[in-house]
């Protein structure tokens, strides 16, 4: 876990990260370093960022470096191919499973009456529901645990050089910034060069799928997606630098806020985590042993509502 740390949600249209940065240290004038590796092939756009923070930024440069090593390393390059292609078809056997645990749950939920047995039925669908996504993360911890033994990517030559130079930019700067896009290109190349582990317990501002990376669970949802199942999924697990949250940006279009069976069963399927919207101007504080919120920052409850997280 990390001793302070600031999740907030899309910076696009309502940027905050400057007041964030201000109030983690102040008027420390040193670089901000900053992770833009869900951007791909755009990782080096952050003009506006820079502009926007009004402070010295050094970006990591995370994903132009993985792109270097496949250069070099082509077996290592071969070698997560592979495991890219494990992990998407793991993925969609998960699917296939959740689906009718997901289908049963939301019935029971649908049903009017309020006597014992449905309340039995309730809980126990949800406990099943449970166990399907926590044996999906086990199993996903196991490919990369695998992966990690058969090829220890962190002792290969090409992957050593350019954790050398993110830890020689990391020495001096005041605060990491770790920025949104794609979830699993951020996730797993922050992996690849432990760049928390190079970081250590310093002040962190993440924000939209930079967000998710640092909770226990990344949760994959869209209740109205253009193709593909609406029940919302478990990817696999974060870095747990924050604990007890769900982060979901982008909550405004992607989720049925006011559908009150929807919102039950997705509170009480991750909890006691808390299911946190993050969307245009939220903002979670952490400082080490509790949260606390911006006015607005709204999240499910298990009674069905959507609440300011304080309240």
């Amino acid at each position: 876990m990390l001793s302070a740390a600031i999740l907030l949600g899309p910076q696009r249209h309502l940027p905050i990260v400057r007041p964030a940065v201000a109030s983690l240290v102040g008027d420390d004038d040193r670089p901000l370093a900053v992770v833009t590796a869900g951007w791909e092939e755009r990782e080096n756009e952050d003009q506006e960022l820079r502009d926007h923070v009004r402070r010295p930024v050094q970006n990591l440069e995370v994903w132009a470096r993985v792109e270097r090593i496949f250069e070099r390393d082509r077996e290592l390059l071969a070698a997560m191919r592979q495991r890219h292609d494990t992990l998407r078809k793991v993925q969609e056997l998960y699917r296939l499973r959740l689906q009718g645990a997901m289908d049963a749950t939301k019935e029971l939920f649908r049903r009017g009456g309020d006597d014992l047995w449905l309340h039995a039925e309730r809980h126990d669908a949800l406990v099943m529901l449970q166990g399907v996504d926590s044996q999906h993360v086990e199993r996903v911890a196991q490919i990369h645990q695998e992966f990690e033994q058969r090829w220890r990517p962190g002792e290969r030559a090409a992957v050593q050089r350019e954790r050398r130079e993110i830890k020689a930019r990391l020495a001096d700067c005041a605060c990491l910034l770790v920025a949104g896009g794609h979830i699993a290109m951020l996730l797993h190349r922050l992996r690849l060069f432990d760049v928390f582990g190079l970081y250590g317990d310093r002040p962190v501002v993440a924000w939209s799928a930079g967000a998710m990376a640092l909770c226990e669970r990344i949760v994959l949802f869209h209740d109205a997606p253009p193709q593909g199942s609406a029940h919302a999924e478990v990817m696999e697990a974060g870095f747990g630098l924050v604990p007890d949250l769900v982060a979901l940006p982008h909550a405004k279009k992607r989720l049925l806020a006011d559908d009150e069976r929807n919102v039950r069963v997705f509170a009480r399927r991750f909890a006691p985590a808390a299911c946190v919207l993050l969307d245009d101007g939220s903002r979670i504080d952490w400082n080490g042993s509790r949260w606390s919120a911006m006015p607005g920052t709204r999240r499910f409850s298990e009674d069905g509502l959507v609440e300011e997280v304080g309240a």
